[in-house]
């Protein structure tokens, strides 16, 4: 039996959020003491080079789990092949009032409606500074929740510019539920405008830094067929770098009737998994292998990986599933997909 399974019926007592906080000071702790190099080695897996990035693994670590960045060694010792921290946004924030993460065990789901709550980019920046991890990093950002949609830009070009010398590549969020308004970004007129300043922004500051750093767009689960469509012919219009399929769903079909189906939030994990491999096949019909999908949504084994790559996706990400599996699913996976 693994660490985590034998810890998993003790942080499951705890209230999530609260199990959440204890994992990562966890972490952090055994960073401190010296712990990390005691866990097992990462398997030896066949690199994939995306976004003209070389990823010594195909299985990444999704946003939302070190919103700050402050536990970046730690995850980098459970063998990711990249990891996402963030979202992060301009100034720090709260977030939403507390519940706000609850588990659905039944179904292995989690929702959550935390709100893009963090500590601001700045202090992101002193935990990338302050990490010894050299691997591929991604940076995850996002507007702050009274910033206006029409001054949007404004919180992604802050945040943008801030972070892009520390970041491998940049991920643009416009898909968490929690944040009101946030989605309508998605709509065409509002992501052209978006798509287009941004990429005008990265060409300046890759001029300036002498580094071109990729940017990638995180969408919802919660689109149709037509949004989808339209959605992947802005991305290569603009000459977008990649994209990331997808974020929590705001469905509940999957879940009805179930202890805290209820709950207002992005939905993830198990119940995700469908819709999510849906969203990246239209897309990887759509974009005919004109930029990359990293697919993210309901990953809780090898094959539900394997399921993604088929349906078009370069590379994957996991959060929720490691939260039913522990750290072995990364293992799993990337043993499964070489």
């Amino acid at each position: 039996m693994n660490l985590y399974a034998l810890a998993k019926p003790f942080l499951f007592q705890l209230d999530a959020e609260n199990a959440h906080d204890l994992t990562l000071k966890s972490l952090k702790f055994a960073e401190k003491v010296g712990l990390l190099a005691l866990l097992p080695k990462p398997a030896d897996c066949q690199p994939k080079t995306v976004m003209g990035l070389t990823f010594p693994n195909r299985v990444g670590l999704a946003a939302g789990l070190d919103k700050n960045g402050a536990v970046i060694d730690g995850m980098a010792a459970l063998g990711f092949g990249f990891l996402e921290i963030g979202t992060i946004t301009p100034r720090p924030q709260l977030g939403n009032p507390k519940p706000r993460l609850f588990r659905v065990k039944e179904a292995e789901g989690v929702i959550n409606r935390f709100g893009f709550n963090n500590l601001g980019v700045d202090n992101l920046i002193q935990n990338v500074q302050a990490s010894k991890y050299r691997g591929i990093l991604g940076i995850n950002i996002g507007k702050n929740f009274d910033t206006p949609n029409e001054r949007a830009v404004d919180d992604y070009l802050i945040c943008m510019r801030k972070v892009y010398t520390h970041a491998s590549y940049i991920t643009v969020n416009i898909s968490s539920p929690n944040t009101k308004n946030l989605r309508q970004l998605q709509e065409k007129d509002a992501l052209d405008a978006l798509l287009a300043s941004l990429k005008a922004e990265q060409k300046v500051l890759a001029e300036k830094h002498g580094q071109y750093v990729p940017i990638a767009l995180k969408i919802a689960p919660d689109l149709d067929e037509m949004q989808i469509i339209e959605i992947a012919d802005l991305l290569k219009l603009h000459q977008f770098d990649a994209v990331i399929a997808t974020n929590t769903t705001l469905a509940r079909e999957m879940v009805a009737g179930l202890p805290n189906a209820s709950e207002t939030g992005g939905l993830s994990g198990a119940p995700v998994r469908e819709k999510s491999t849906l969203v990246i096949s239209q897309l990887s019909k759509q974009l005919a292998g004109e930029l990359p999908i990293i697919g993210v949504g309901g990953i809780l084994s090898g094959a539900d990986a394997a399921e993604k790559i088929a349906a078009g996706a370069s590379l994957v990400q996991v959060y929720s599933g490691l939260i039913y599996r522990g750290p072995s699913l990364v293992r799993d996976i990337c043993e499964t997909l070489d």
